[in-house]
Formats: C-alpha cells, sequence, structure tokens
C-alpha cells in the first residue's frame, strides 16, 4: 500500500513536471540555453542544440514517469529516472550555488521555484526513487514474468499517450503553447497589472564589502548601518569599501510579474510603453531574433499591420531598424521571448488588454 502510494505520487511528479515542459518546449529551451552561456558551463555551441535536449528531456520525464506508474520496465524505469534526478539535481545546485539561472524552469511558468527550491525538491525525489528500488528489488525479476501477460494493454497505454504528448509538443514549437502559463495570456490587462507592480513594489539593500587596512578583516554590512554608523566613513577610519564587491539583497518582495519588464522605447530611448497601453487598440510586431526572420515574411506582415488605420502600431526587436515601413521600437531580447514563443509573433492590445497572440505566420493567413 504505501509503496504503491509512494510510487504514484513520484510518478505523477514526473508526469506533470514532463507535461507543463512539453506544453511549452520553446519556452523551456530558452532555459537550457541559459545554462549554456559563459556565465554558466561556457558552452555556446551548444546553444542552437537546445531545443533538441529539451525535447529529450521532456520525453524521458514523460515516459519514463508513465513507466513508474504503470509499473513497466520497472528495474530500468527506476535506474533511469533516479540517473535523470542526479542530473538535474547537479544543474540545480549548479544555479544556486553560483547564483546563475534564478529559474530552471522545473515546471515551466506553472510553478516557480528558486534554485534552492528545486534543487531541494529534486533531492526527496531521489530519495523517494531510492526508497522504491528498496522496496521494489524482490520484484524486480517478477516484473519480467508479468510484463509478459500484460505487456499489450500497457503497451497501448503508453503508445496512446505518446500520441497526444506529440500533438501537445509540435503545437508548442509550431505555433503557441496549447495552455497558457505565462503573466502574457490573453485577457492580461498590462495597465492594471503595471498598477499593481508600482502599488507593491519590491525593496532591496545595498550590501557593502568593507575591508580593515589595517587588521584586514573584512565584512557585509547594509546600507543603513553604514551611513549610521560614523566609523565606517569618518576621516581617518580604516574601513574601506571594496570596489566591485557590494551586493544589492531583496529585503522586502512586492508584487511579482513579468509584466515589470514590459518596457517598449523608441530607438533613443524614449519609453513608449504608456502610449502603446493607453491606447485603443495597439497592434505590436515582436522578433526576438531579428536576423533569423526572413525579409519576405517581415514583408508580409508590415503590410498587414499597416492596413489597420484604427490602430497605434509599432515593430519591436532587439535591433533599431529590423522593420521598413512600420515603427520602430526596442525591448530586452530576453522580455520579448517571455511574451511569446514564435520569431516573429503580433501582440494586439486594446486599452493595455491583450486580445490576441499569434505567430505572425498565422497572422497574414
Amino acid at each position: 500500500m504505501i509503496k504503491g502510494l509512494l510510487r504514484c505520487v513520484v510518478a505523477i511528479i514526473f508526469i506533470l513536471s514532463g507535461f507543463v515542459k512539453a506544453v511549452d518546449l520553446v519556452g523551456f529551451s530558452f532555459k537550457m540555453e541559459e545554462y549554456f552561456e559563459p556565465a554558466v558551463f561556457n558552452m555556446p555551441f551548444f546553444v542552437k542544440f537546445a531545443l533538441a535536449f529539451s525535447i529529450i528531456v521532456v520525453v524521458l520525464e514523460l515516459l519514463l514517469g508513465l513507466m513508474l506508474l504503470l509499473k513497466l520496465k520497472l528495474k530500468f524505469t527506476l535506474s533511469a529516472l533516479i540517473a535523470l534526478c542526479i542530473f538535474f539535481g547537479f544543474l540545480t545546485f549548479y544555479s544556486a550555488y553560483y547564483n546563475v539561472v534564478t529559474d530552471c524552469g522545473c515546471f515551466g511558468d506553472a510553478i516557480k521555484f528558486t534554485p534552492w527550491e528545486s534543487f531541494v525538491k529534486d533531492i526527496i525525489l531521489l530519495t523517494g526513487l531510492i526508497i522504491l528500488v528498496l522496496l521494489y528489488r524482490k520484484e524486480f525479476n517478477e516484473n519480467i514474468d508479468q510484463s509478459k501477460s500484460n505487456n499489450k494493454s500497457k503497451s497501448l497505454a503508453l503508445g496512446i499517450f505518446s500520441g497526444i504528448m506529440i500533438f501537445v509538443m509540435a503545437q508548442g514549437i509550431m505555433n503557441e503553447p496549447l495552455i497558457d502559463f505565462r503573466d502574457y495570456k490573453i485577457g492580461t490587462d498590462l495597465a492594471a497589472e503595471k498598477a499593481k507592480i508600482a502599488k507593491s513594489p519590491s525593496e532591496y539593500k545595498t550590501f557593502y564589502s568593507l575591508k580593515n587596512t589595517k587588521t584586514g578583516e573584512v565584512l557585509k554590512i547594509n546600507q543603513d548601518d553604514y551611513i549610521n554608523q560614523t566609523k565606517y566613513w569618518e576621516d581617518g577610519s580604516p574601513w574601506k569599501i571594496e570596489e566591485g564587491k557590494n551586493e544589492s539583497v531583496l529585503v522586502k518582495q512586492g508584487y511579482k510579474s513579468e509584466i515589470s519588464k514590459f518596457k517598449i522605447e523608441d530607438p533613443t530611448g524614449i519609453d513608449l510603453t504608456p502610449q502603446i497601453i493607453s491606447a485603443p487598440k495597439a497592434v505590436l510586431v515582436f522578433s526576438y531574433h531579428p536576423k533569423d526572420v526572413s525579409k519576405d515574411l517581415l514583408e508580409k506582415v508590415e503590410a498587414k499591420v499597416n492596413s489597420d488605420k484604427t490602430a497605434v502600431i509599432y515593430g519591436i526587436s532587439t535591433m533599431p531598424d529590423t522593420f521598413k515601413t512600420i515603427k520602430n521600437a526596442m525591448m530586452d531580447g530576453t522580455a520579448i521571448k517571455t511574451i511569446a514563443r514564435s520569431n516573429p509573433f503580433v501582440l494586439i492590445l486594446e486599452e493595455g488588454k491583450i486580445v490576441d497572440k499569434q505567430p505572425a505566420k498565422n497572422y497574414i493567413d
């Protein structure tokens, strides 16, 4: 009873984790890209294979999770899941310890974990898997015999499940996720979200790294204590701030929303965001990798949006001259990726509310 319950719980966690990533494979691949960046593992060559790696990881999570749920090839399944868990544990520990990838995307955008929370989750799962190995070790050989008579129904279930997941993953890659877990889902009121962020902002304090030039002692002290205690900055003080070692630390979490990164500027740096989210209608064409977009597609998209004479129209990318017949604006590439996964894509706002969002290739059809 207990081992069956534990097996089901662990299996369902892996299936759910795989499912939310399968829905948004492109989003998960962006997380994988972060691990290949110079600041983390410094393997830029693998960035172009991030989507392929993401597919492999998600397929393993889904299939192995279902196999565990069905008690199919139990010895192999548990061994493979342990290896997968160790791999994830290494990544999350590295992220947490070196503070490099702040969100591993373990449950996509559905559930946000800090790196340390993700690492603890991996350790708990690994412990559960090891316990299952101990509880089921006597049944490994029996499981082989049982699978001969039971294999057809389990294989059928695995096949149906695989077919559904292939459809879900293909939809997310070619278009947009079937289920949108992001803050930018259709129906989101950007103006209202901006107001909530402004009403409840996060608070940070600077912590200085001070070194005593006489004793060599080093200490961390927050900005308030530094100002209030004159011994740290008065004339003749042996305490000196170590340049480059100061830290900004979150002391109060405000209203959390990715909408805080929604800031659109013209090529000269003027903030266009208030104008755009207050307009009766705004049609925005986004591209996070403008160099990868064909000129023919851009021409067709621009022609289509220009036909709407009632809307404020902007082309927004990471470069100031991407668009030829509509006004250019700029936005951080990572922030653009957060809004939608297609490159390019079209976002339509009405008084700051998202009413439509689709890949540009679908928009022009």
